[in-house]
């Protein structure tokens, strides 16, 4: 009889994967099998699998470093991926005919389980992918929250939380979607309003209240940009005042060995404003004497 559920021992781990553990306590075989034998796994609770161009790059240059895991199909010579979907995907793109796999003698159940852990261990999943994959164990297998936070290894709370994002209504879904609303601490808030309605009124809320931010924002913004502006074209003036060419009026007198010297801040002055300001001097030093 196959062992429902994963190995005990097999925890959610960083340091590395968890399929070494799993290989140790379940009937496993290693084997290179042709790419197109290899079917994806419907269940599969990622729907996003990104940008595949740095891992067909690397597949390229060094090939699959870790093997795929499937599940023979009944009465036929084809395999169900597992995990690792997204290596055979970039394999198919880099142009392998064949891919390492580990064949694995396990049951619906911890197909599912393994298939979550996976994507949870290796690369992050929306928070659709993770509320929706663990709401599908809960249904499907009748786990609590406490079994799935022990199998994930994350808090209880945690999964609570992420259980209530599972049971928003598709039309709060396709809102927060539109409104890039991602956040599990925003989603978790407006999963905890009494019913639909109560939830769309705080969608608008919250919407109202960002769209009103970014209009101050952008208020704020220009009002920076003008100010600097200003700065900027009164530094400009000063700077072509300094810089602008100056006229100066010179006299020398041979007698008395003087020199009389008038500087103009325009050089556009004419004879007569030479002599107006010859006046306004003579005029100074004789007021003075």
């Amino acid at each position: 009889m196959v062992k429902r559920g994963l190995p005990g021992s097999v925890k959610m781990r960083h340091d590395s994967h968890y399929v070494d553990e799993l290989a140790k306590e379940s009937k496993t075989v290693g084997k290179v099998l042709p790419i197109n034998q290899l079917e994806p796994n419907p269940e599969q609770p990622r729907v996003e699998f990104g940008d595949l161009e740095e891992l067909t790059s690397s597949i390229k240059q060094n090939g699959v470093l870790e093997p795929i895991l499937v599940k023979p199909i009944e009465n036929s010579n084809r395999y169900l991926i597992i995990a690792g979907e997204r290596r055979w995907r970039a394999s198919n793109k880099a142009g392998l005919t064949e891919v390492p796999c580990i064949e694995l003698d396990i049951d619906e159940q911890t197909i599912s389980e393994i298939a979550l852990i996976e994507n949870l261990q290796r690369k992050d999943l929306t928070i659709w992918e993770i509320s929706d994959g663990l709401a599908d164990l809960a249904e499907r297998f009748g786990y609590t929250h406490d079994d799935i936070a022990k199998k994930i290894g994350k808090s209880r709370s945690t999964v609570t939380e992420s259980m209530a994002i599972a049971g928003l209504p598709e039309s709060i879904r396709q809102r927060c979607r539109e409104a890039n609303i991602r956040a599990k601490s925003t989603l978790v808030e407006i999963s905890r309003q009494f019913d639909e309605s109560e939830m769309h009124s705080f969608l608008d809320d919250l919407l109202n209240k960002e769209i009103s931010e970014k209009r101050v924002k952008k208020k704020t913004k220009k009002k920076i940009s003008e100010d600097n502006k200003e700065t900027v074209s009164a530094q400009d003036n000063d700077l072509k005042k300094k810089h602008k060419k100056k006229k100066s009026f010179i006299y020398k007198g041979g007698q008395n060995n003087f020199e009389l010297k008038i500087d103009f801040e325009d050089d556009s002055i004419t004879n007569n404003d030479v002599l107006r300001a010859l006046k306004e001097a003579f005029d100074s030093v004789k007021n003075n004497s």
